[in-house]
């Protein structure tokens, strides 16, 4: 795997990640801190990978020493992963996770002021 394959493939990471999860950034690093935790840690240890092997394509000698079948799986489980996730089904999940939440809060909070009326004695 050459420099040029690399950043070639890079790229394509980028732009799932941007289409998948609305992220803007120029490198797999960054767009990883940003993507954060709504994707699994081993993902991050494949971008890691891929961000090594990068590192080495600037040095001919070093070169020799990236595994190309690891880059390669590396970027096909990073690319399979975000094939998977569907931005609209996300959003409807957070969605309902504020819906639950409120939900269950103000369950709590009539509960909590039929308690202090009955404590007080007006039912």
């Amino acid at each position: 795997m050459d420099a040029d394959t690399l950043d070639q493939e890079a790229r394509a990471v980028l732009a799932l990640a941007k289409t998948k999860f609305g992220v803007r950034s120029k490198s797999l690093p960054k767009a990883m801190k940003k993507i954060g935790r709504r994707v699994p840690n081993w993902l991050h240890k494949e971008a890691a990978v891929i961000e090594e092997a990068r590192g080495l394509t600037g040095h001919p000698k070093l070169m020799r020493q990236m595994d190309g079948a690891r880059v390669q799986k590396a970027f096909d489980a990073i690319a399979e992963h975000l094939k998977t996730v569907d931005p609209r089904q996300r959003r409807v999940d957070r969605i309902l996770d504020v819906l639950g939440s409120l939900s269950f809060n103000l369950i709590v909070l009539t509960a909590l002021v039929i308690l202090f009326l009955r404590w007080q004695g007006y039912i």
